[in-house]
C-alpha cells in the first residue's frame, strides 16, 4: 500500500461542531519541539502562519492501524505534507509560515521530515497542551488517543481560518492558499 496515494472510496468525515469555537481565539503560550530541535511558542506567531493538524504519519515500515483507511477522516496524512511541501515557495509568497502538528513524538516526526523532503517544521504535541488549550478534537484508535484533522491559519497568532473537516487532505492547500489571496492586508 501506498502512503502516498489517497484511496478513491474513503469515506467523508462529517462537521461534528468540534472546531465551531475556533475562530478568533489567540494561540496559547505553548512551547512545542520542532524537527530542527528548537521550542517554538505559539503565542509567539507573527504574520500569517498556517498549522495543519494531522492524526498520524504512516511509516513505509510500519503497519497503520487496523481499519485505518474506514475511519472518516484518518486516511491521508502523507498526501496533505506533501501537498504543502509542494506549494511551499507560494505560502512564502505569500508571506506565510507553515508548520505541520501531530501527538507523535520528534524522533518520529523527523524521520517523516526527511523521507517526505518537507521543507517546513514539524511540531510534536505529545503532551496534547494544545488540545487542552483550545479543546481540539481527537479520536481514539487502538488505543491512542489522535487529533482528528484541521488546519488553522493565524494571524499574529490569533485563529482568523478553520478548516475542518478536512477532507480530501491532499485538497486543503488549494483551500488555504485561496483564503489567503483573498485576506492578504
Amino acid at each position: 500500500m501506498s502512503l502516498s496515494d489517497l484511496p478513491n472510496n474513503l469515506p467523508i468525515p462529517e462537521d461534528d461542531g468540534a472546531a465551531n469555537h475556533l475562530s478568533g481565539l489567540t494561540l496559547p503560550s505553548i512551547s512545542l519541539t520542532a524537527t530542527n530541535d528548537e521550542t517554538v511558542n505559539l503565542a509567539n506567531f507573527k504574520g500569517y502562519c498556517v498549522i495543519y493538524i494531522y492524526p498520524m504519519t504512516g511509516r513505509p515500515d510500519v503497519a497503520l492501524p487496523d481499519n485505518w483507511e474506514a475511519i472518516p477522516g484518518a486516511r491521508g496524512c502523507t498526501p496533505q505534507s506533501c501537498s504543502f511541501r509542494n506549494h511551499y515557495q507560494e505560502l512564502q509568497d505569500l508571506q506565510a509560515n507553515v508548520y505541520g502538528l501531530s501527538t507523535q513524538d520528534t524522533v518520529y516526526q523527523k524521520e517523516a521530515k526527511s523521507r517526505l523532503h518537507l521543507p517546513f517544521e514539524l511540531l510534536s504535541d505529545d503532551s496534547f497542551a494544545l488540545k487542552s488549550a483550545l479543546s481540539l478534537p481527537t479520536m481514539s484508535v487502538e488505543a491512542m488517543e489522535l487529533y482528528k484533522r484541521l488546519t488553522l491559519i493565524t494571524f499574529d497568532a490569533e485563529i482568523k481560518k478553520v478548516f475542518y473537516p478536512v477532507f480530501p487532505p491532499d485538497k486543503n492547500i488549494d483551500d488555504v492558499i485561496f483564503w489567503l489571496k483573498e485576506h492578504q492586508n
